[in-house]
């Protein structure tokens, strides 16, 4: 555990050059103590680590050295080729550079590791989008993937779903995310942070203009905020419905995750007849009457008044394109 450790240190010093020992503490989960104690056994062991003073010092290693040591153990090397995702760096124009990186790390490990990688390419493979669910084409997506990396502004028109349907913006793109299958830009767009479909981009330049990246902004906890954002956003109102426990069980399969968990949370217990009252988050009455229907005439909507309305002129506009009843066995 200690030699992985000293291992971990090292190769921290290497790739981030000087840190605190606070920071080492911080990224190695141990205490400050500890630290201290290892950097002296790495000293001890020949590794050229020293520490600079005041405010502003830290540990760090001798200019120009580096340790051909990596420290990978066969599930790292395992993980590395299971992470690999060779459609999406295709998507962003670097099929090739991947591929190189692949060959180049196959080439550097020791025998047993990189057997190990080949096998795991060879049992998992990992198909990220949803069933039915046809690429979505995103042809201005390597060009925004070089301005993210080069700090460029972009000036593009957009299609998005309220009017004016096409605008067109400039913005400093901060970072490209990957989401079921869908490629979505993230950007500030004057002082705020905005998130734009890839796939929705019609026109795109890249200018020569360089922005100030933030320092302290980071794509990951941004997403992570904004995604929870958007699903508290989108269900902003909710439906009372009644329905039977086979519409319940079978909603998990045809609605949205959100309305069939939320149906199945509130459900009370079936009656005689075998429905239940629950409620259901909706996007809008438009959505809902989409969704229920699905259900059949196996969900009944209670309120509001308005979307009870619309499923029940479409009921009567069904009766009407298929009269005469409903056949049975006999007939």
């Amino acid at each position: 555990m200690r030699a992985s450790r000293l291992v971990s240190l090292l190769l921290l010093l290497q790739t981030r050059g000087r840190m605190t020992a606070q920071e080492l503490a911080d990224a190695l989960e141990v205490s400050v103590r500890t630290v201290y104690r290892d950097v002296e056994s790495l000293g001890a062991a020949g590794v050229p680590v020293y520490a600079e003073r005041g405010p502003a010092g830290g540990y760090r290693l001798l200019e120009g050295y580096r340790t051909r040591l990596t420290g990978l153990t066969a599930p790292e090397a395992e993980a590395l080729f299971l992470a690999g995702m060779p459609g999406p760096a295709a998507d962003l124009g670097l099929g090739p550079v991947v591929a190189a990186a692949e060959l180049k790390l196959l080439a550097a490990l020791p025998d047993e590791l990189a057997d190990r990688g080949g096998r795991v390419r060879q049992r998992f493979h990992l198909d990220a989008p949803g069933w039915f669910r046809h690429p979505e084409p995103t042809p201005h997506l390597a060009a925004l993937a070089r301005a993210v990396w080069e700090d460029r502004l972009v000036e593009m028109r957009y299609r998005r779903w309220r009017a004016p349907r096409e605008v067109t913006r400039v913005v400093a793109p901060l970072g490209v995310v990957l989401k079921a299958g869908r490629w979505y830009l993230v950007a500030r767009c004057g002082e705020q942070l905005r998130t734009y479909r890839v796939g929705a981009v019609l026109d795109l330049v890249v200018r020569d203009e360089h922005y100030d990246r933030p320092a302290a902004f980071d794509l990951a906890g941004y997403w992570r905020e904004w995604t929870e954002w958007y699903e508290r956003d989108v269900y902003r109102a909710e439906a009372r419905v009644r329905m039977t426990v086979a519409a319940l069980e079978f909603a998990a399969y045809v609605l949205p995750p959100e309305m069939s968990r939320a149906a199945r949370a509130a459900a009370g217990e079936p009656d005689e007849h075998g429905w239940v009252e629950t409620t259901v988050p909706i996007e809008s009455v438009k959505h809902a009457h989409t969704e229920l229907l699905k259900l059949g005439a196996e969900v009944e909507v209670l309120a509001p008044a308005e979307l009870r309305d619309r499923l029940t002129a479409t009921a009567h506009a069904l009766a009407r394109l298929y009269p005469g009843g409903v056949a049975t066995e006999s007939d």
